[in-house]
């Protein structure tokens, strides 16, 4: 009973409707704008901003043959089933074809790459394995026993990057696609920002990398939270593998990941405001920047003389795991040192000691 008497009229039980078509019943709040909103209408806005994306920043061209990077994670298996759709739906032209590595981790790698393998047979997409053992002579379990679990993600970083570029010249890619997504940007900005990486700094909130090199790089879910790519898999019930590297719980990136997550609960808008700060950030005239050239040994772009894959691989094969490894401008002094021991790019023998950088000549 209210003041006077008055009895209160009882509440419908109702669902919000959708804030795009209110037409539907809301499912779901949009983590980007918090909008309440249904699933049809989420997975047209989620695909319409993408398609959006490519068009506005002519990522691709009619014809053109286009790898796009699977791990068999949440990201690329999205990734992979949107550019397919899409290709399909606005008549790109693409001749799309998954491109998998397989760096050798027992337990992990090798159970992803089952998943990848059924999104080959679901989505109708050709599939390319190109693996750290073929290309490097080392699997990540055989480096993890040798160096530890510390500095191990920066060789698998430096080895998977060149993996995809590999991979896809040898599938005669023009362009290769990965999943990064919003939070994924947001993070290196602010790495690259504690680390004073400057030269990382004014390239990394590109949408596409790599133009002077072997293969370009494209980014369609530049803009595209991590948490929608997750609804987005979970309502349309894609078949992607869930689990973490088994060797990266103590990744330097991850406190740069918790950190964009609390300000993302505190302010959605805060994942975009840091990449578009990064676009918006400009290098002075007299900042001397690397100077991009190709290594010596295997013919991959490299400021130095040897890239960091070699490096890094010399290091290995010489029991000298800490060779190459720390910041940048030390490595002109790496390079001397490798230099001063009389490397030769052609070695005999085919045990792992002599594996060299890569397969392939760019």
């Amino acid at each position: 009973m209210e003041e006077g008497g008055a009895t209160a009229k009882p509440r419908r039980a109702t669902g919000r409707l959708c804030s795009t078509c209110n037409q539907r019943k809301a499912a779901l709040k949009r983590p980007k704008t918090l909008e309440q909103i249904c699933r049809e209408c989420f997975y047209s806005v989620f695909e319409d901003e993408i398609h959006n994306v490519i068009m506005d920043n002519n990522l691709f061209k009619p014809g053109e043959r286009v790898a796009v990077a699977a791990s068999g994670g949440k990201d690329s298996t999205v990734l992979a089933y949107v550019m397919s759709e899409l290709n399909r739906r606005h008549n790109y032209g693409l001749d799309l074809f998954l491109l998998s590595v397989d760096e050798g981790i027992t337990g992990y790698r090798d159970d992803s790459l089952e998943t990848v393998k059924r999104n080959e047979i679901e989505y109708g997409l050709p599939l390319k394995v190109v693996s750290y053992k073929d290309l490097y002579g080392w699997t990540m379990d055989e480096i993890v026993k040798t160096i530890g679990l510390k500095n191990n993600c920066t060789f698998c970083g430096v080895f998977r990057r060149q993996a995809l570029d590999r991979g896809a010249a040898l599938m005669k890619a023009d362009k290769l696609v990965t999943g990064h997504n919003a939070d994924d940007i947001a993070e290196t900005v602010l790495l690259n920002i504690l680390r004073g990486d400057i030269a990382r700094l004014s390239r990394c909130t590109f949408i596409t990398t790599g133009e002077d090199g072997p293969i370009p790089r494209c980014k369609p879910f530049k803009y595209t939270y991590e948490k929608e790519i997750v609804m987005y898999a979970y309502f349309k019930k894609l078949d992607y593998f869930s689990t973490e590297c088994i060797y990266s719980p103590n990744a330097y990136r991850g406190f740069a990941r918790e950190f964009i997550k609390d300000l993302e609960r505190m302010r959605p808008r805060a994942i975009l405001d840091i990449i578009r700060s990064g676009e918006n950030f400009r290098t002075a005239t007299s900042t001397k920047m690397p100077e991009q050239g190709t290594c010596e040994r295997c013919g991959y772009i490299s400021s130095q003389k040897l890239c960091k894959a070699c490096l890094l691989l010399e290091g290995l094969n010489r029991g000298l795991p800490k060779l190459g490894i720390g910041r940048a401008r030390g490595t002109n002094g790496l390079n001397k040192r490798v230099e001063q021991r009389n490397l030769r790019p052609e070695r005999t023998g085919s045990s792992i000691e002599s594996k060299q950088c890569g397969t392939l000549d760019f």
